[in-house]
């Protein structure tokens, strides 16, 4: 593992992360603020509310920094009829991928079906413009056999990538955010069909070269800039 970690190039490490800027006390300075960052750092997404999509995407024009939108952010709990319309808002805005959060409780219940329609639907779309959709599995409140479940229905109603968390679950059992056996498991299951995107509580650079390592091909992290200079962050996402 060492040895892969010390040929990684801090360009290729920063093409992979998704900065993400959603903490609801975020004000217009400092999405301008990290914006800049990801220009500067030659960062490969920007994560942003759905709010702020539109301004995102100005600040990043030029660059090649993508703009992401989370849809059903932090629980997953909306009607799948407001995942679409905040979907579709966020492409209109200029949104190139969305992270959504799946249906937690409803494949917590045992409820499949539902769990598939609302991925399927968000899909649907975004697929007319050619815009990518990672689902968020908030992996901290799944079993194993939950994490398959959850990749294997994502797959069928064709998601792009699957994600280990929103940054904002809590489980005072365990960790909140990505895992090594969480990833595992995921990138067991699509077995290369689908990426898989390690987010929350990745914090040092061993740590977002660890999840490359393993196969993941998008890290989403809290604050890029510590990680890329070798720091540790602070971040609680």
């Amino acid at each position: 593992m060492v040895e892969q970690q010390s040929v990684v190039s801090v360009a290729t490490v920063a093409r992979a992360i998704d900065h993400a800027v959603l903490k609801p006390q975020y004000a217009d300075r400092d999405l301008e603020a990290q914006a800049a960052m990801c220009v500067a750092r030659g960062v490969g997404c920007l994560c942003v509310r759905p709010v702020d999509v539109a301004a995102a995407k100005r600040l990043v024009a030029e660059s090649p920094v993508a703009v992401a939108s989370v849809v059903g952010f932090p629980h997953g709990s909306h009607r799948t009829e407001a995942k679409v319309n905040e979907a579709r808002l966020a492409i209109d805005d200029g949104a190139c991928e969305l992270d959504m959060v799946m249906a937690i409780g409803r494949l917590l219940s045992g409820d499949d079906t539902a769990v598939y329609d609302d991925i399927a639907a968000v899909v649907a779309a975004a697929r007319p413009h050619r815009v990518l959709v990672k689902v968020i599995l908030e992996t901290c409140y799944l079993a194993p056999e939950q994490i398959v479940a959850a990749c294997q229905l994502a797959e069928r109603a064709g998601a792009g990538f699957v994600k280990t968390s929103t940054g904002f679950g809590v489980n005072p059992d365990g960790p909140t955010g990505a895992t090594p056996n969480a990833v595992r498991i995921m990138l067991e299951t699509v077995g290369g069909r689908l990426g898989v995107k390690a987010a929350g509580g990745i914090r040092t650079w061993g740590e977002a070269v660890m999840y490359l390592a393993m196969g993941c091909q998008r890290l989403g992290v809290g604050d890029a800039a510590a990680i890329l200079d070798g720091g540790s962050s602070t971040s609680n996402y």
